[in-house]
C-alpha cells in the first residue's frame, strides 16, 4: 500500500470512528443527524437544480449527467452522480438532500427542515458573472434565503425556526466561474484588473455575503477554497498554450485567492460575535490527486469522462458527445470543469475533517 493510500485510509477511518463517536454521544440508541440542516449558496459545484428552471446555456438536466445518480436520472448536478455535498450530508446524517429553492414540488413542508439549496451554476461573488449566463446571482440566492425563512417559520414555528437557522452549517462555494468563466475570457476585466486584484474584488465580495448571512442568523458558515482552476480540463485547454500540463499562472492566482480567503475569514470570525467559520481546502487534496492519480486508483488527470473530455460542459456534454466513457471511476473529472463522483467521495471527507469545527 502506497503512502498516499495509507494516508485516506486513515482519513477514511478517523471519519467515521469520529462521526459514530458523535451520533452516540447525541443519541439514546436512534441515530441522529448532527446538524438541523445545511443551507447551500454558490455555483455549480454544489448546486442540485436551480438552473432547470431558468432559462440559461448553464443547465445539466440531461444524459449522461446523472448516470450514476439515483435511478440513473439527470437532477441539475453537474456530475455522473453524487456532489461533494451529497456524500457531506450523507456523512453528517441528513435524512434527505436539501431541495433546491426553484423547485416548487420539492422546496415545501418537512422538506425545508433539512434547509435548502440555493446554487446556481454559473454564479459567483462578482455579480456580473451570473448575469452574463442568466443564472442566480449571490444577491439573489440571499432574497430567496429570506422567503425561505418565512416558510420555515411556517412549517416548523418560530422557535424551531430559529433552532434551525442558527444550528445549521451554511456552505459556500464560489470563485471558479468568476476566473474560468468571467475573468479569463473577457476583456472588459482583464484588460482592467490583473488576476490578483480582480481576487481582491471577490474577497471583498466575500467579506460582504457572510456579514449578510450573519445579519439573518448564520452562526455556522463553511466556504471552499479555489480549486486549482489552472488543471481543469477546459483551463488547459483554453489557457494551456498547446501545453498538457496544469496552468501554472492560473494556479497561483488561485493560491493568492485562497490566502486571501483564510486571512478574511480569520478577521471575519474576530469581528462578529459567535460566528464560527471553516474554511474547506478544496485546491489542496485535489491537486494531489491530480498529481498522483494511481495512488488514489485514478488513470486520467487531463480529459474528463464527458466527450472529448477536453472541453465540453453543459449542453457541450449531451448523450451524443462522441468519445464518452464508459466507467467514470478512473477519472478525475466529470466534464471539463467539475470532478466526477469517484473524486467527490475522495473530497467530500477531506473537506469534513476540515469542517469538524462546525460540528460542535
Amino acid at each position: 500500500m502506497s503512502t498516499s493510500e495509507t494516508s485516506y485510509w486513515r482519513v477514511d477511518f478517523l471519519l467515521v470512528l469520529y462521526v459514530g463517536i458523535l451520533h452516540l454521544s447525541n443519541t439514546k440508541g436512534d441515530i441522529q443527524p448532527l446538524i438541523p440542516g445545511i443551507m447551500v449558496f454558490g455555483d455549480s459545484i454544489v448546486t442540485v437544480g436551480n438552473n432547470n428552471h431558468l432559462t440559461t446555456v448553464v443547465q445539466s438536466n440531461f444524459p449522461p449527467y446523472g448516470r450514476d445518480f439515483m435511478n440513473q436520472l439527470p437532477t441539475g448536478r453537474f456530475c455522473n452522480g453524487k456532489l461533494a455535498l451529497d456524500f457531506t450530508c450523507e456523512n453528517l446524517g441528513l435524512p434527505k438532500y436539501p431541495p433546491e429553492i426553484l423547485n416548487k414540488e420539492l422546496a415545501k413542508g418537512e422538506n425545508l427542515l433539512v434547509g435548502a439549496n440555493f446554487a446556481s451554476g454559473g454564479s459567483g461573488y462578482y455579480e456580473t458573472t451570473a448575469r452574463l449566463y442568466n443564472t442566480i446571482p449571490l444577491s439573489k440566492q440571499v432574497e430567496y434565503y429570506k422567503e425561505y425563512q418565512i416558510k420555515l417559520v411556517d412549517v416548523a414555528g418560530l422557535s424551531n425556526a430559529t433552532s434551525i437557522i442558527k444550528g445549521s452549517i451554511y456552505l459556500v462555494s464560489a470563485g471558479t466561474s468568476d476566473f474560468v468563466q468571467n475573468y479569463y475570457v473577457n476583456p472588459f476585466l482583464y484588460e482592467v484588473y490583473t488576476p490578483y486584484q480582480f481576487s481582491d474584488i471577490l474577497i471583498q465580495a466575500y467579506s460582504h455575503f457572510v456579514q449578510e448571512l450573519y445579519r439573518l442568523g448564520a452562526r455556522k458558515i463553511g466556504v471552499s477554497t479555489l480549486p486549482p482552476i489552472g488543471c481543469l480540463p477546459a483551463s488547459i485547454t483554453l489557457f494551456g498554450k498547446g501545453c498538457n500540463e496544469c496552468v501554472t499562472k492560473m494556479n497561483s492566482v488561485a493560491q493568492y485567492f485562497n490566502k486571501k480567503l483564510n486571512a478574511t475569514s480569520n478577521i471575519l470570525k474576530a469581528k462578529l460575535s459567535g460566528l464560527n467559520i471553516a474554511v474547506l481546502n478544496v485546491y489542496k487534496p485535489l491537486y494531489n490527486l491530480i498529481q498522483k492519480p494511481n495512488d488514489f486508483g485514478f488513470f486520467e488527470v487531463r480529459k474528463a469522462c464527458c466527450g472529448t473530455g477536453l472541453l465540453e460542459t453543459s449542453f457541450l456534454c449531451n448523450e451524443k458527445s462522441p468519445g464518452t466513457c464508459a466507467n467514470a471511476t478512473g477519472y478525475i473529472f466529470w466534464d471539463g470543469f467539475h470532478p466526477s463522483e469517484a473524486t467527490n467521495k475522495i473530497l467530500a471527507n477531506e473537506l469534513l475533517l476540515d469542517a469538524m469545527s462546525l460540528l460542535s
